[in-house]
């Protein structure tokens, strides 16, 4: 009888004994020292050291890209938008006891939070639109929505399609104050990252449009990074929309940039205005004759 062991099985098993060990340190919470006898890639202090930083570059490339891939995730329309809005029914019971409370700041913010609550069902409306058609389509055409994984405008498109019975993709990120994926985002395709710089590379990789709805700093960080990039030929054209007129507008006025000359009146073109989640999802449809 050969007692040789095959080469294959033998490195399953010095995996899954490298892993039982960390496994069962965790268990036991033993503190994790650094041991040179540890398997390099089961070793997360060598892991995390400055100089392996590039490895975890690829890891983060790679897991998201590996997963969506293998769930059929290849087509889809990212959201963004702020994370501080808040669904019109909490909006309304936050307002109720401001005023119970006769706190004329408090009674402020939440008028503001109601004011602007309307964003949060119009990116439902919008993502249950885009939800629907996915569930006509074959597999490798459906559409698929996309968002940061986090609250506000995330949660609400990522909860337009749970109720149409579409799978969702969030793409979290690690922050000082811990930010969870929101309870709508399909568990096997949530996502979290450390960097940004590859966050924003995810999002583009399968995106078909881009839907950006109000927000702050990192809504247009992301916005712009898009805009760029399309407008630069470093990526495809792809149907860029500002939900939202009158907060854009009054947010950017890139007329002043065409008249300063520092873009083109053509770069007016790469991006357009809508007010309801219809005119969004009708723009996507016809620049792909869908």
């Amino acid at each position: 009888m050969d007692n040789t062991e095959n080469p294959q099985n033998l490195a399953e098993r010095r995996l899954a004994d490298a892993w039982a060990e960390l496994q069962a340190l965790a268990d036991n919470g033993t503190p994790l020292d650094a041991d040179a006898t540890r398997l390099a890639f089961a070793d997360p202090e060598f892991l995390l050291r400055r100089e392996t930083r590039g490895i975890r570059f690829q890891l983060e490339m790679l897991k998201p890209d590996l997963e969506q891939q293998a769930q059929g995730v290849e087509n889809t329309v990212v959201v963004y938008g702020s994370a501080r809005v808040v669904e019109p029914q909490a909006a309304q019971t936050a307002l109720a006891q401001a005023q119970d409370g006769g706190d004329p700041g408090a009674i402020a913010v939440a008028e503001r939070q109601l004011r602007n609550s309307h964003y949060y069902e119009q990116a439902r409306l919008f993502a249950r639109l885009v939800a629907g058609y996915g569930a006509q389509r074959p597999r490798e055409e459906r559409l698929f929505i996309c968002t940061g994984g986090g609250p506000g405008i995330m949660e609400a498109a990522n909860r337009g399609a749970h109720e149409m019975g579409a799978r969702s993709v969030g793409l979290n990120i690690v922050l000082p104050h811990e930010q969870a994926a929101n309870p709508y985002v399909t568990p096997s395709l949530s996502f979290k990252f450390h960097y940004f710089a590859l966050r924003k590379m995810h999002f583009m990789m399968r995106a078909k449009a881009l839907v950006a709805f109000p927000g702050g700093f990192g809504t247009m960080d992301e916005l712009f990074e898009v805009i760029t990039l399309v407008q630069t030929h470093k990526a495809k054209p792809v149907p860029i929309i500002l939900f939202g007129s009158d907060y854009w507008k009054r947010l950017c006025n890139f007329e002043m940039l065409v008249e300063e000359g520092t873009i083109a009146a053509a770069d007016l073109e790469l991006f357009k205005y809508v007010d309801e989640p219809q005119d969004a999802w009708d723009t996507i449809r016809a620049f792909y004759k869908l």
